[in-house]
């Protein structure tokens, strides 16, 4: 028994200005020949196909054109859980119809349906919210715990709308158990998936103590940890009968835990963000036996450009290397005594398509060094004096007379506009 485990698809996403269709089409066909390359029964996408709650049509459109490849007519069923940036009435949206091609959309923790029977003999089964069963013509059964993302009002709702103190993992594992108890044995393969933040650190569950967190989320993922989110769960919940559990929301491919049963994140298919720079981006492929351990693969992806950032200290270096390195995304810091000319800009646009910001910095600053703690302006000084602590603060050098003629220029006008409309008044 084979699965592809796969997250964070996040269409529609763009990097500033720029559209990441074109990367998001060629990855997903490399996932799909991954999972035909590796005869993947069946596959799961533990959340966040898109980037937002109100995807672009093309992004849609193209979820939709490569689940229904990837399905093969249903010969290999796709689970598709909610992300914390999905909309699960979206996500649930297309059921009637996604079920009859082998696809299966859960957006919701008590999602629950009838029996689907595929014309290519393989049968799904929702026994009871949070549980779906598959039965293979010729293969074990496979049960898989399904927990879309929803905050802890939600899943305190569906889960155990009595409890209203009991902290939400304790719901969560207390759920998780109830289900493999019942449904979860050695005679088929039993798997997890869910798109939440999981830890096997000794503080999860403490993350709002006066201490602060004891782990964060990186900075390219939207944060659940936060009141009203959902709080880390501890891996040590994962029910003893769970074979596998296949996670989404974090994008660097990692395991939570490697021996006993595998808790696996994918991670995302494509960079985001600076953050995710030197990240090998993968699928990962679980060969399953009843009562065994989960033999895990990670299946590289070469699809999509890298994200960088690059100092130069001109923008004639700056000019070269681009020229030389077309295929990535840039965010160009230059090291300048004052401003980038728009001419020097044109020069740098010009040469690449791909450039994210154009940074002014000076030859000391550091760009990881993030950004620079400042008091509130003291509005007693004068206009240009705030002006020039502003620019200084946001461009990371200091205004020059050009600079400052023109916003003396600016500034007279504005006064000037100022007092024929209190004259007229």
């Amino acid at each position: 028994m084979n699965f592809l485990h796969t997250s964070d698809w996040h269409l529609g996403a763009r990097l500033g200005d720029y559209s990441r269709m074109a990367e998001q089409r060629e990855v997903l066909e490399e996932i799909r020949t991954a999972a035909e390359s590796g005869e993947a029964d069946f596959v799961i996408i533990a959340g966040d196909v898109f980037d937002n709650f109100n995807p672009p049509n093309e992004a849609v459109e193209l979820l939709y054109r490569e689940l229904k490849k990837l399905a093969d007519d249903g010969r290999r069923p796709v689970i598709v859980i909610a992300g914390n940036h999905d909309s699960p009435d979206r996500i649930e949206a297309p059921d009637p119809l996604a079920v009859e091609c082998g696809i299966f959309f859960i957006g919701y923790p008590d999602f629950t349906r009838g029996r689907v029977e595929l014309e290519s003999g393989v049968a799904v089964d929702f026994p009871a919210q949070g549980i779906l069963t598959i039965d293979f013509p010729d293969k074990p059964q496979v049960r898989i715990l399904t927990t879309p993302y929803a905050n802890e009002n939600r899943l305190r709702k569906f889960l155990a709308p009595e409890n209203r103190e009991q902290q939400i993992s304790d719901i969560l594992g207390s759920s998780w158990n109830q289900l493999a108890g019942k449904y979860c044995d050695d005679a088929g393969c039993n798997i997890l998936t869910a798109h939440l933040f999981m830890s096997e650190d000794r503080h999860a569950g403490e993350l709002f103590a006066e201490a602060g967190p004891a782990v964060e989320e990186p900075d390219e993922e939207r944060s659940i940890l936060h009141p009203g989110g959902l709080e880390l769960i501890d891996a040590a919940l994962v029910p003893t009968p769970i074979q596998y559990t296949a996670l989404g929301h974090l994008h660097r491919p990692q395991s939570i835990r490697e021996g006993g049963s595998p808790i696996v994140y994918s991670g995302s298919p494509l960079a985001f963000g600076l953050s995710e720079e030197n990240q090998q981006k993968s699928v990962v492929m679980v060969e399953l036996e009843p009562g065994r351990k989960a033999k895990v693969e990670r299946v590289p992806l070469s699809s999509g450009r890298r994200i960088v950032r690059k100092t130069f200290s001109d923008v004639g270096a700056a000019t070269l290397w681009l020229g030389e390195n077309p295929d990535v995304w840039v965010e160009l810091l230059i090291e300048c005594e004052k401003y980038i000319s728009a001419v020097d800009r044109k020069q740098l646009y010009c040469a690449h398509e791909g450039i994210t910001a154009v940074i002014p910095v000076s030859g000391t600053a550091d760009p990881d060094a993030g950004a620079i703690e400042r008091s509130a302006p003291d509005l007693t000084e004068s206009m240009e004096e705030i002006f020039k602590s502003f620019f200084e603060y946001s461009k990371g050098i200091q205004a020059d007379d050009d600079i400052l003629s023109l916003f003396r220029e600016v500034a007279s006008v504005t006064l000037d506009s100022g007092s024929e409309v209190e004259s007229e008044t």
